[in-house]
Protein backbone atom coordinates (compact mmCIF):
# COMPACT_ATOMS: atom_id res chain seq x y z
CA UNK A 1 0.00 0.00 0.00
CA UNK A 2 1.64 3.40 -0.74
CA UNK A 3 0.01 5.92 1.52
CA UNK A 4 1.29 9.36 1.17
CA UNK A 5 2.65 10.42 5.11
CA UNK A 6 0.05 13.13 6.18
CA UNK A 7 0.86 14.92 9.34
CA UNK A 8 -3.11 16.15 11.45
CA UNK A 9 -3.89 17.41 15.34
CA UNK A 10 -4.54 14.81 17.40
CA UNK A 11 -7.71 14.87 20.09
CA UNK A 12 -5.64 14.34 23.16
CA UNK A 13 -2.94 17.03 22.60
CA UNK A 14 -5.61 19.63 22.25
CA UNK A 15 -6.80 18.04 25.72
CA UNK A 16 -6.21 19.33 29.54
CA UNK A 17 -4.37 16.84 31.01
CA UNK A 18 -7.73 16.45 33.54
CA UNK A 19 -10.22 16.43 31.41
CA UNK A 20 -12.18 13.04 31.59
CA UNK A 21 -11.41 11.82 28.19
CA UNK A 22 -7.83 12.65 28.15
CA UNK A 23 -7.50 10.15 31.14
CA UNK A 24 -9.54 7.18 29.77
CA UNK A 25 -7.20 8.06 26.42
CA UNK A 26 -3.83 7.65 28.16
CA UNK A 27 -5.49 4.24 29.32
CA UNK A 28 -6.43 3.29 26.23
CA UNK A 29 -2.82 4.11 25.29
CA UNK A 30 -1.65 1.56 27.94
CA UNK A 31 -3.11 -1.90 26.40
CA UNK A 32 -2.58 -0.03 22.54
CA UNK A 33 1.08 0.02 23.73
CA UNK A 34 0.56 -3.71 24.61
CA UNK A 35 -1.23 -5.10 21.38
CA UNK A 36 1.58 -3.76 19.96
CA UNK A 37 4.44 -5.06 22.12
CA UNK A 38 6.18 -2.10 22.80
CA UNK A 39 7.75 -3.10 25.69
CA UNK A 40 9.66 -6.07 24.14
CA UNK A 41 10.35 -4.00 21.04
CA UNK A 42 12.09 -1.46 23.06
CA UNK A 43 13.75 -3.52 25.17
CA UNK A 44 15.39 -5.47 23.05
CA UNK A 45 16.22 -2.34 20.95
CA UNK A 46 17.88 -0.96 24.32
CA UNK A 47 19.77 -4.86 25.46
CA UNK A 48 22.71 -4.20 23.55
CA UNK A 49 22.98 -0.06 24.06
CA UNK A 50 23.31 -0.82 27.44
CA UNK A 51 24.95 -3.83 27.91
CA UNK A 52 28.39 -1.91 27.77
CA UNK A 53 27.38 1.39 29.31
CA UNK A 54 26.24 0.67 32.94
CA UNK A 55 26.20 4.19 33.92
CA UNK A 56 23.74 5.24 31.43
CA UNK A 57 21.45 7.94 31.38
CA UNK A 58 18.22 7.59 29.35
CA UNK A 59 15.94 10.48 28.92
CA UNK A 60 12.48 9.64 27.20
CA UNK A 61 10.81 12.38 25.03
CA UNK A 62 7.07 12.51 25.23
CA UNK A 63 7.07 10.68 27.94
CA UNK A 64 3.56 11.31 29.15
CA UNK A 65 2.34 9.38 32.54
CA UNK A 66 5.67 7.34 32.13
CA UNK A 67 4.97 3.56 32.04
CA UNK A 68 6.01 2.90 28.69
CA UNK A 69 9.97 2.68 30.24
CA UNK A 70 8.81 1.00 33.53
CA UNK A 71 7.24 -1.95 31.99
CA UNK A 72 10.88 -2.00 30.26
CA UNK A 73 12.70 -1.65 33.77
CA UNK A 74 10.07 -4.10 34.70
CA UNK A 75 11.06 -7.07 32.67
CA UNK A 76 14.86 -6.19 32.63
CA UNK A 77 15.03 -5.53 36.17
CA UNK A 78 17.14 -8.38 36.51
CA UNK A 79 19.60 -7.92 33.51
CA UNK A 80 20.17 -4.12 33.99
CA UNK A 81 22.05 -1.88 36.32
CA UNK A 82 20.05 0.57 37.53
CA UNK A 83 19.15 3.78 35.56
CA UNK A 84 18.97 7.45 35.64
CA UNK A 85 15.93 8.46 34.09
CA UNK A 86 14.50 11.99 32.55
CA UNK A 87 10.50 11.42 31.63
CA UNK A 88 10.30 14.66 30.25
CA UNK A 89 7.20 16.04 28.31
CA UNK A 90 5.21 19.40 27.73
CA UNK A 91 2.42 18.02 30.25
CA UNK A 92 4.02 15.39 32.27
CA UNK A 93 1.29 13.05 34.19
CA UNK A 94 3.51 10.74 36.07
CA UNK A 95 2.27 9.82 39.24
CA UNK A 96 4.34 9.72 42.45
CA UNK A 97 3.19 5.59 42.96
CA UNK A 98 4.93 5.33 39.24
CA UNK A 99 8.02 7.14 40.32
CA UNK A 100 7.95 5.28 43.31
CA UNK A 101 7.95 1.79 41.52
CA UNK A 102 11.01 3.26 39.56
CA UNK A 103 12.92 3.76 42.40
CA UNK A 104 12.03 0.12 43.92
CA UNK A 105 13.90 -1.82 40.78
CA UNK A 106 17.09 0.95 41.23
CA UNK A 107 15.80 3.58 39.04
CA UNK A 108 16.15 7.26 39.51
CA UNK A 109 13.52 8.72 37.84
CA UNK A 110 13.41 13.10 37.27
CA UNK A 111 10.37 14.61 35.63
CA UNK A 112 11.50 17.30 32.97
CA UNK A 113 8.49 19.68 32.28
CA UNK A 114 9.30 21.26 29.18
CA UNK A 115 9.18 21.62 25.22
CA UNK A 116 11.57 19.28 23.43
CA UNK A 117 13.14 21.91 21.09
CA UNK A 118 13.79 23.97 24.01
CA UNK A 119 15.63 21.17 26.08
CA UNK A 120 17.62 19.53 22.68
CA UNK A 121 18.67 23.94 22.83
CA UNK A 122 19.82 23.99 26.70
CA UNK A 123 21.67 20.32 26.21
CA UNK A 124 25.36 20.24 25.74
CA UNK A 125 26.53 18.62 22.67
CA UNK A 126 27.49 15.05 23.44
CA UNK A 127 29.76 14.54 25.26
CA UNK A 128 31.34 11.15 27.17
CA UNK A 129 28.21 10.80 29.67
CA UNK A 130 25.47 11.26 26.52
CA UNK A 131 22.37 9.91 27.63
CA UNK A 132 20.64 7.85 25.31
CA UNK A 133 17.03 8.94 24.03
CA UNK A 134 14.30 7.18 23.88
CA UNK A 135 11.07 8.12 22.05
CA UNK A 136 7.29 6.29 21.86
CA UNK A 137 4.60 7.37 19.66
CA UNK A 138 6.55 10.81 19.54
CA UNK A 139 7.71 11.47 16.42
CA UNK A 140 4.96 11.21 14.09
CA UNK A 141 3.47 14.52 15.29
CA UNK A 142 6.36 16.27 13.46
CA UNK A 143 6.52 17.17 9.87
CA UNK A 144 8.87 19.03 7.24
CA UNK A 145 11.58 21.04 8.64
CA UNK A 146 10.10 20.74 12.50
CA UNK A 147 10.89 16.80 12.01
CA UNK A 148 14.10 17.61 10.61
CA UNK A 149 15.47 20.12 13.53
CA UNK A 150 14.37 17.71 16.02
CA UNK A 151 16.22 14.57 14.58
CA UNK A 152 19.21 17.27 14.25
CA UNK A 153 18.88 18.28 18.08
CA UNK A 154 18.57 14.58 18.69
CA UNK A 155 21.90 13.60 17.33
CA UNK A 156 24.01 16.83 18.72
CA UNK A 157 23.28 15.51 22.25
CA UNK A 158 22.55 11.82 22.40
CA UNK A 159 25.06 8.67 22.05
CA UNK A 160 21.83 6.76 20.99
CA UNK A 161 18.29 6.79 19.67
CA UNK A 162 15.61 4.51 20.08
CA UNK A 163 11.99 5.43 18.92
CA UNK A 164 9.16 3.45 18.35
CA UNK A 165 6.68 4.77 16.05
CA UNK A 166 3.14 4.38 14.12
CA UNK A 167 4.14 1.80 10.83
CA UNK A 168 2.47 4.07 7.82
CA UNK A 169 1.50 0.52 5.97
CA UNK A 170 -2.31 -1.24 5.39
CA UNK A 171 -2.41 -3.61 8.72
CA UNK A 172 -1.79 -1.01 11.00
CA UNK A 173 -4.75 1.75 9.36
CA UNK A 174 -6.80 -1.52 9.81
CA UNK A 175 -6.25 -2.14 12.87
CA UNK A 176 -6.37 1.24 14.17
CA UNK A 177 -10.15 1.14 12.62
CA UNK A 178 -10.68 -1.72 14.83
CA UNK A 179 -9.80 -0.31 18.36
CA UNK A 180 -13.48 0.28 19.57
CA UNK A 181 -13.47 -3.49 19.38
CA UNK A 182 -11.68 -3.39 22.47
CA UNK A 183 -13.42 -0.82 23.91
CA UNK A 184 -11.25 2.79 23.13
CA UNK A 185 -13.10 5.76 23.48
CA UNK A 186 -13.69 8.64 20.31
CA UNK A 187 -10.25 10.69 21.27
CA UNK A 188 -8.17 7.13 20.91
CA UNK A 189 -10.56 5.90 17.71
CA UNK A 190 -9.41 9.26 15.81
CA UNK A 191 -6.22 9.70 16.82
CA UNK A 192 -5.23 6.07 16.04
CA UNK A 193 -5.92 6.67 12.46
CA UNK A 194 -4.30 10.16 12.27
CA UNK A 195 -1.21 8.43 13.55
CA UNK A 196 -1.17 5.90 11.15
CA UNK A 197 -1.43 8.38 8.26
CA UNK A 198 1.46 10.14 10.37
CA UNK A 199 3.58 7.28 10.75
CA UNK A 200 6.96 6.10 8.61
CA UNK A 201 7.86 3.93 6.25
CA UNK A 202 11.27 2.61 5.43
CA UNK A 203 14.42 4.90 5.26
CA UNK A 204 12.09 8.10 6.17
CA UNK A 205 13.68 8.99 9.45
CA UNK A 206 17.22 7.78 8.60
CA UNK A 207 16.74 10.53 5.72
CA UNK A 208 16.61 12.95 8.20
CA UNK A 209 19.08 11.88 10.18
CA UNK A 210 22.35 14.22 9.85
CA UNK A 211 24.65 13.04 7.60
CA UNK A 212 28.06 14.62 9.80
CA UNK A 213 29.38 12.28 12.34
CA UNK A 214 29.53 8.51 12.31
CA UNK A 215 26.42 6.57 13.36
CA UNK A 216 24.76 3.11 12.75
CA UNK A 217 21.37 3.35 11.62
CA UNK A 218 18.65 0.60 11.98
CA UNK A 219 15.13 1.87 10.51
CA UNK A 220 12.31 -1.02 9.71
CA UNK A 221 8.96 -3.11 10.58
CA UNK A 222 9.23 -3.90 13.97
CA UNK A 223 6.04 -6.00 14.88
CA UNK A 224 2.43 -5.89 13.18
CA UNK A 225 2.38 -2.03 13.63
CA UNK A 226 5.13 -0.51 14.49
CA UNK A 227 8.29 1.33 12.94
CA UNK A 228 11.68 1.64 14.43
CA UNK A 229 14.25 3.21 14.09
CA UNK A 230 18.19 2.90 16.24
CA UNK A 231 21.07 5.36 15.61
CA UNK A 232 23.98 4.47 18.02
CA UNK A 233 27.15 6.20 17.77
CA UNK A 234 29.92 4.43 16.04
Amino acid sequence: MNMARVVEPELLDQLAASDPRAIRSRGDLKRINWLMGTTGLLANALDPLLANRPDSHIIELGAGDGSVLLRVARVRKKRLPPMRLGLLDMQPVVSASVLDRYRAIGWTPDVIQADVFDWLAKTDPAKRDAPIIVANLFLHHFDGPRLTELMHGIAACAHAFVCLEPRRSSTALMGSHLLGAIGCNAVTRHDAVVSVRAGFDDGELSAQWPAVGRWKLSEGKAGWFSHRFVATRA
